[in-house]
């Protein structure tokens, strides 16, 4: 990748979107760093400045819809344009449909879907006018096929998948591609962080994220597919085998589904 490319990472203060700040910055990109923590982000910034990139902060709460124009405008201002928006924060779910308060399934649907929707409205026209750019997005296998304990947060990733894949059929020719990242198991905070059904945090690592990739995998494979502009990539282990099976075999899958221990 050229030097001098800006990135704007949502979800960079910890996981997938902290280990590819890092994958960038080696690489002497401008980063736009966004999450809620102001501390962990200055942490990161300090060390993609050690890494030789140059680097800008912006604390955000993307619930916060409101806002989110005035959020997507100081990024794109932070250094000029925006040449790749990796929209990769996200919020899990650890709750039977019946149980979760709506409460719960509609924060999900604002921060996984709602808010890169609004940020890509604002910023398809800024990307345009300066000659295309990429937008990548974290959806998950569970966008592929329903996942006990996950009705909102598959719900918000199956709806990705519908609203960028529209997107990019309907500017390719105006050079906007689009990024499917699609991860399965990889070893970060998320279950730690996801919603109980009465929306507290579920507050542990799940056994099944305790033997995902690491994020620093995971992160090397996504960047690599970020520079190609590859529509979709597959990040994970051997539950990625779950996707082909829901592709090819989906009667199996439905069966196989029903038996997964969730927690």
């Amino acid at each position: 990748m050229p030097t001098n490319k800006t990135i704007w990472i949502t979800g960079a203060s910890s996981g997938i979107g902290e280990a590819c700040a890092y994958a960038f910055a080696r690489e002497k990109a401008n980063l736009i760093l966004t999450a809620t923590r102001t501390d962990r982000l200055a942490e990161v910034e300090q060390k993609c400045l050690s890494l030789g990139a140059q680097c800008k902060i912006l604390t955000f709460d993307l619930s916060n819809l409101e806002d989110m124009d005035t959020l997507t405008d100081n990024a794109f201002a932070a250094f000029g344009q925006i040449d790749i928006a990796y929209l990769n924060a996200g919020i899990s779910q650890r709750g039977k449909t019946m149980q979760t308060d709506f409460a719960v399934d509609r924060k999900i649907m604002d921060v996984n879907f709602f808010a890169p929707v609004r940020i890509t409205k604002r910023l398809l026209p800024k990307m345009i006018e300066n000659g295309g750019g990429t937008i990548a997005v974290t959806s998950s296998i569970a966008g592929k096929f329903g996942f006990p304990l996950r009705s909102s947060y598959a719900s918000s990733k199956f709806a990705l998948y519908g609203f960028f894949e529209t997107v990019h059929a309907e500017y390719y020719d105006e050079n906007i591609r689009v990024v499917m990242v699609c991860p399965g198991r990889v070893r970060t905070q998320i279950s730690f962080n996801a919603l109980e059904a009465d929306g507290t945090k579920h507050g542990r690592m799940d056994e099944g994220q305790q033997r995902g990739i690491t994020a620093e995998k995971a992160a090397r494979k996504i960047v690599k597919a970020i520079k190609q502009q590859k529509p979709e990539v597959l990040v994970g282990g051997p539950e990625l085998l779950m996707v082909y099976i829901k592709r090819f075999l989906p009667a199996l899958s439905r069966r196989l589904v029903r038996q997964i221990n969730a927690t």
